[in-house]
């Protein structure tokens, strides 16, 4: 049987035991700081020998020799036979069950914010905690590094256990602050009351003010009695700004603000301070493609429009001969109050040129000048600065079908015009050229009688006929059934743009200006010649193409003086192609009507 040693003192038996089971590794136990070295600090936990805590484990607080600390024994000894101890550790397994709890009755903690990591920040709450950048302020940050050092309270949003994790929130915090604040600021406030709050953001349509957690917003519209291009213009992001409250709407929460009605309505008198017809002065504050906007006061500005700028030149764009802050002086045009808009004008500081342009350019009067553009439709010619004439396509030959003004004129070449019409309305000058001359058509009938034998050469060949140029440019129309006795199928199987022919007149008209020629007919007897002119007459121009001008857009040649007619050979190749289906159609209708 063993025998039972029983210690001499009990007492001190015990208590040499509970000692022995206090100094158990990952339990926390009661030291004290003997020394202080440059890595490490000494604590006696009164075991066989003294414990060593890391230096940077006392970051955060001061330390000194004599003070007593609870410490985590993390190892019994070791290869140096010391006492391995943490005094971090000891705190965050004190602190992890005070988490947990203030996590799970919703409270909060304070904080001090330790460094920057990957995606947030990390937190000392007494153990360590990790707080993402999405949760550190209601609005994002641009530098975390500002929040390093500083100590927040903090909404703990997940625990887990079992990694030791911790995540937390600031935004809610704020949130929840603002959310009370709101409440207040809602039941409190009235519209017409002044407030005072910080710029938060800025878009294009205004500017949001943060009013002791409430946002208002500040339209851009409500900023300025003048107009704005954009709030930035105005304000900036953490400005201090006064507003007052223009609406209230509890249900939604939602505020509008007014920067402009603090100040008086400059528009209320505007009728006083620019009466219509005054002379102004402003900087331009804008250019668009239709005018510049002038700022004739703060709050005030008016409208050039681009048609205002000249009476004479004519400007496309106000950025061609204005720029932006230029001073520019102007006469009040008309005056909106309601849509406050001002109409302004330039070229009302000068006299309107067009006022007096009858006195300077009589109608009938003959005038010099210079083509300065040529269109389609007819020449442009400056007659002064800024004052053009027009001749039209129309008013260049008493004779001649014109399809271009170019075919006798040139642009930059000096023109001899009458001036025909003054349309100051509208600003137009019309010339022409033909007037110079008198009209060959009004004594055309005792120049060319029927029964007349005439020469002249081939000018144009059509699918119903040719065009003969007779004396002083004036044309005459062998129709093809007025070639030969025989059956013609294509003029140019007869003759040929150039040829020089004789010819009978047939038919003079002096109001639809056409001469009818008979080639078959010049060695006809008068009683056969009236037989012809009977049959010219049977013709219909409005289907058979007989009529001059009807007839010249149809042609599908052409020859003048000027021209080669050794070129026309090539020309007739490239073109009878082309013709030939254009040319069965008209020559059957001409024919019906011979016949009719």
């Amino acid at each position: 049987m063993a025998a039972t040693i029983v210690p001499s003192n009990p007492e001190l038996f015990a208590l040499l035991n509970q000692k022995f089971h206090s100094h158990r590794e990952n339990s926390i136990v009661h030291g004290k700081v003997i020394e202080i070295r440059p890595q490490v600090v000494v604590v006696d936990i009164g075991a066989k020998s003294e414990g060593i805590i890391a230096i940077s484990e006392f970051e955060d607080e001061e330390v000194a020799v004599g003070d007593e600390i609870e410490v985590l024994l993390e190892k019994l000894e070791n290869e140096e036979g010391m006492v391995v101890l943490s005094k971090e550790k000891a705190a965050h397994k004190q602190n992890w069950d005070k988490i947990v709890k203030v996590y799970e009755d919703g409270g909060l903690v304070k904080g001090k914010v330790k460094s920057v990591v990957k995606g947030g920040l990390m937190v000392n709450v007494g153990v360590e905690a990790f707080l993402p950048g999405s949760q550190i302020d209601i609005i994002p940050p641009k530098d975390l590094n500002e929040y390093v050092g500083n100590v927040y309270e903090f909404k703990i949003v997940k625990v887990n256990d079992i990694r030791k994790n911790i995540v937390l929130s600031r935004r809610e915090v704020i949130e929840a602050e603002r959310a009370e604040q709101r409440a207040e600021f809602l039941e409190s406030v009235k519209i017409g009351d002044k407030v005072e709050g910080l710029v938060k953001n800025i878009t294009d349509f205004g500017a949001f003010i943060d009013l002791q957690g409430m946002d208002g917003l500040l339209h851009i519209t409500d900023m300025s009695w003048g107009r704005i291009n954009h709030p930035s213009e105005m304000l900036a992001i953490g400005q201090q700004v006064a507003v007052v409250i223009l609406d209230v709407d509890k249900e939604k929460e939602r505020v509008s603000l007014g920067f402009k009605q603090l100040q008086d309505n400059p528009w209320e008198a505007i009728d006083a301070k620019f009466p219509i017809g005054t002379e102004v002065a402003g900087k331009i504050t804008k250019l668009v493609p239709y005018g510049a906007f002038v700022e004739l006061e703060r709050g005030v500005e008016g409208l050039i429009h681009v048609s205002e700028l000249s009476w004479t030149k004519r400007i496309t764009r106000p950025s061609d001969v204005l720029e932006l802050d230029q001073e520019v002086k102007a006469v009040v045009l008309s005056i909106n109050k309601d849509e406050q808009k001002i109409s302004l004008g330039v070229r009302q500081l000068e006299p309107n040129p067009w006022d007096e342009v009858e006195s300077r350019f009589p109608i009938g009067t003959t005038i010099k000048g210079e083509i300065r553009n040529l269109t389609p439709y007819g020449a442009f010619v400056e007659l002064e600065d800024g004052i053009d004439g027009m001749i039209h396509v129309s008013d260049l030959s008493w004779t001649r079908k014109i399809n271009h003004p170019s075919e006798i004129l040139k642009k930059a070449e000096e023109v001899e015009a009458i001036v025909l019409e003054i349309d100051k309305t509208n600003q137009r000058i019309s010339l022409g050229v033909k007037q110079l001359e008198n009209d060959p058509w009004s004594e055309i009938d005792t120049r060319f009688k029927v029964g007349d034998l005439v020469k002249g050469t081939v000018a144009k060949i059509a699918s119903f006929g040719a065009f003969i140029q007779l004396e002083d440019d004036i044309d005459g129309l062998v129709h093809i059934s007025q070639l030969s006795e025989d059956h013609v199928a294509k003029v140019k199987d007869v003759i040929k743009v150039g040829d020089d022919v004789e010819a009978r007149v047939i038919k003079v008209d002096k109001v639809e200006r056409r001469i009818g020629l008979s080639i078959k007919a010049a060695e006809y007897s008068e009683e056969q010649l009236k037989k012809e002119t009977a049959a010219f007459d049977a013709l219909r121009p409005s289907s058979d193409l007989v009529g001059l001008e009807q007839a010249f857009n149809l042609a599908t040649e052409e020859w003048r003086p000027s021209e080669d007619p050794a070129e026309e050979g090539a020309k007739e190749g490239a073109k009878e192609g082309a013709e030939e289906g254009a040319e069965e159609g008209v020559e059957e209708g001409a024919k019906e009507a011979t016949e009719d």
